[in-house]
């Protein structure tokens, strides 16, 4: 099957995870009737952490307050697991301290639970795309968290400096991009690319750096400089 830019053929595959039986059931109804494959669903965090590993969707939509074991510990834990999975926080709260604390534990996107139900069908569909969905007014929030990161100095090493890896140049541009902002499907057609091609130049600089998401791979861009380049 051929990759399109951001259209895929096959249902999205999802797991709702929400300790509200009422509302947990009706995000999973909402988003099978809108043609996404509904794999599991999870009223706990241990219980989220087992079926995410069994069923394997492409987007968890998770809310944070679960428990057993909280939100931003289910998402390190799924993501550290299978690094392709993306996870969408769905959550009443807009604090910003939960928001970067969620992005820092790998999540892509962090959508209020004040959304509609358009809204989250979006943000399932860009998330699964791989592209970061926060709800207005956060973006800017998590990338000037970004940049502060990026201004504290690195820990000491023992072993002194090590060789940076070395980058092919479309893997440089493609950072470059990211560490801008752009999603996936922005980059593909700024660089006249496939979406898939773009996943995999992302992939394959995750693995160089010995990093792990999107979210480590943004701050190491901006601790070189390549975002204001």
């Amino acid at each position: 099957m051929t990759d399109t830019t951001g259209d895929r053929q096959d249902p999205i595959k999802v797991m709702v995870v929400d300790d509200h039986p009422m509302w947990r059931d009706a995000v999973a109804r909402d988003l099978a009737e809108s043609g996404f494959e509904v794999v599991a669903t999870a009223g706990d965090g241990d219980q989220a952490v087992r079926r995410a590993k069994a069923a394997g969707p492409d987007v968890l939509v998770l809310d944070l307050n679960l428990p057993g074991k909280p939100g931003v510990q289910v998402c390190k834990e799924v993501v550290g697991e299978n690094p392709a999975l993306r996870v969408l926080v769905l959550s009443a709260s807009g604090e910003h301290a939960d928001v970067l604390e969620a992005v820092k534990s790998g999540a892509t996107g962090y959508l209020l639970k004040s959304a509609s139900t358009g809204e989250l069908q979006d943000a399932v569909r860009r998330t699964a795309a791989g592209d970061p969905v926060f709800t207005p007014g956060l973006a800017g929030l998590v990338l000037g968290e970004y940049r502060r990161l990026a201004s504290e100095p690195a820990p000491a090493s023992d072993t002194g400096e090590p060789k940076a890896p070395r980058l092919t140049d479309r893997e440089t541009e493609v950072l470059r991009l990211v560490a801008k902002g752009l999603s996936y499907k922005q980059i593909a057609e700024r660089l006249v690319i496939s979406h898939r091609t773009v996943q995999n130049h992302v992939q394959n600089t995750l693995g160089k750096l010995q990093l792990h998401n999107r979210v480590e791979l943004v701050r190491y861009a901006i601790e070189r400089g390549l975002d204001d380049e």
